[in-house]
Order: C-alpha cells, then structure tokens, then sequence
C-alpha cells in the first residue's frame, strides 16, 4: 500500500509543480538522469547477486524479452502501415513493450503470493526487463531518435550505459557467489528506493491532460498492447501450448500484465521519443492497470 501511495502522491506533485512560475520547466530531464544513471545501477547490484539459477527460471526471464520483441514487430508493422514517424514508433515500442514489474509488481505480487511469489518477480524483473531495458531498449530509443548510427555507436552506447555496466559487474559477482557487506547493501537498496518517487515526480513533470491531444489514440493503442494483448499472448504461450501450470506462472502472467515501465518511459523521453506520449503511457497507463490487474488475476486462478 506505501508503494501505491508513493506513485499518486509524487505523480501529483509533479503535475502541481508545472503551475508553480518560478520552478524550472526542465527539471525532469535532471530527474530523469539521477534514476537512470543511479538508481537502476544500485537496484542491479542489490538483486542479482542472489538469485539462484535454473533452467526452470527461463519461463519468467523470457517473459520481458517475448513482450518487447513481439511489440516491436506489432508496432513497426503499423508504423510502416499507417507511415507514422520513427519517434512515434520508437515511443510505442518501448513504452508497451516493457511493463512496471519491480515498482508496481513487486507489491502487488508479495501481498498476492508472499514471499515465494516474489522470488518468481525477482527473476521477471532483474534478468528478464532490466536487462531488456539496458539492450534492445538502449538499442531501439538510438535507432529510433538518431536515425542509422553505425553499430559501433550502438555498441558503444549500450556497453556504456551505466545499468547495463551494472548489471555485467552483478553477474559476475553472482557467478563468484559473492555479495556486498551488509552495510553496502543497505546503501544499495536505499539509493534504488529512490527511484519510484523520483520517476514519478518526472512523469508529473511531463504529464499534460490536453483533450485535443493528438496522442490520445496512440495511447489507446499502446495501452491495449500493454494491458490486454501482452498477457493474452504469454498466457497463450505458456499455458496453452506449453502447458505450465503452477503458481510461479500465475506471478508471470500477472507481471506480464502490469502498466507501462517508469524508466523505459524516461528513456524514451530522454532520447526525444514523444516525451508528452512517453508520459501520459504512465500517467494514464498505471491507474487503468489496477482494473485490468483485477481482471487477469481472476483468469490466473484457473491455471
């Protein structure tokens, strides 16, 4: 419950500071740099290095993967349809394309499953959208606000991109079975605690409820694919057709169904990708999920 109330109390904040004259009209982007730059990498450092791994683990980790590659498929080929621009296309494709595993479902999924339950988000989160959000999100937002660049700046980028340095140095450590001292990971789950209020504070920033907005039927899209089509697709996969049934399924199609990641929306933003549509994908997208949450966890019950 403290998380739902850090979300809508920072998001409206935010939205309440666009009418204050004197505060600074760009102080998202600041924002938006503390948590992508800080608080990803201290989260990757904290989780990764204990989680135990096994084949069985594949199922939740592809999760991410399968929902940001198929939305790339999706709304390229109605970008190319509708000749809609690069950065309308790169927006949808990396705000639907990743869903608020950590900040909105790691509470939902704990008051639902406890403990165990959480073990399965863990590996949805850090393995599966994390590491998504630093590859073929870094790799989408450049194509997509650049234009071509040449793979060895695409390279670049992405080896360079703090979480993603990150979350290499937190595999390593989890490989040598090895762990910060206590203290240090104190500090660690601090600084990435951080996160939800600052992204949210951004988001309210950014966020605008004009009704003649051109975006509207662009975020009608992207939150179909999001909310509906996206666990519709990995409950197709995995539980028609590979037939898993248990438990730790149901907290991956839960996650599957979550709103729109914060920081992929920062990302998008940061890289030009329709800021204001980045944001109203949050904004919007967040509170709807809380319905359609509500919907999937009566079709998981049948698993």
């Amino acid at each position: 419950m403290y998380n739902f109330i850090i979300i809508f109390v920072f998001l409206l904040l935010g939205i309440i500071l666009q009418k204050v004259k004197r505060f600074p009209t760009n102080s998202y982007k600041g924002i938006n740099n503390i948590v992508i730059y800080i608080c990803l990498p201290a989260l990757a450092l904290y989780y990764i290095p204990k989680i135990e791994w096994s084949n069985e683990l594949l199922y939740p980790i592809s999760m991410a993967w399968i929902g940001f590659i198929v939305s790339y498929l999706f709304f390229n080929l109605l970008g190319c349809r509708f000749g809609w621009s690069k950065k309308l296309t790169g927006c949808l494709i990396i705000t639907a394309g990743l869903g608020n595993t950590s900040f909105l479902g790691f509470p939902i999924i704990q008051a639902l499953y406890g403990e165990e339950g959480m073990k399965t988000a863990i590996l949805v989160d850090q393995p599966g959208s994390f590491v998504v959000l630093s590859t073929l999100g870094i790799l989408v937002a450049t194509l997509y606000s650049t234009g071509s660049p040449n793979g060895f700046h695409i390279a670049k980028k992405i080896l360079f991109f703090p979480p993603f340095i990150a979350f290499l140095g937190a595999c390593v450590m989890n490989v040598l079975n090895f762990d910060f001292h206590e203290y240090i990971q104190y500090f660690l789950q601090k600084v990435g605690s951080a996160m939800t209020p600052l992204a949210m504070l951004s988001v309210g920033l950014q966020l605008r409820f004009d009704k003649r907005s051109q975006h509207w039927k662009f975020l009608g899209l992207g939150l179909l694919y999001k909310l509906v089509l996206t666990p519709a697709l990995i409950y197709l996969l995995y539980v028609v057709i590979l037939d898993q049934h248990s438990t730790a399924m149901q907290v991956v199609l839960m996650e599957a169904a979550m709103a729109p990641m914060i920081t992929a929306s920062i990302l998008a933003s940061t890289h030009g990708l329709k800021p204001r549509l980045s944001s109203m994908m949050i904004g919007f997208g967040i509170p709807l999920s809380f319905i359609t949450l509500v919907f999937w966890y009566f079709i998981v019950q049948f698993i």
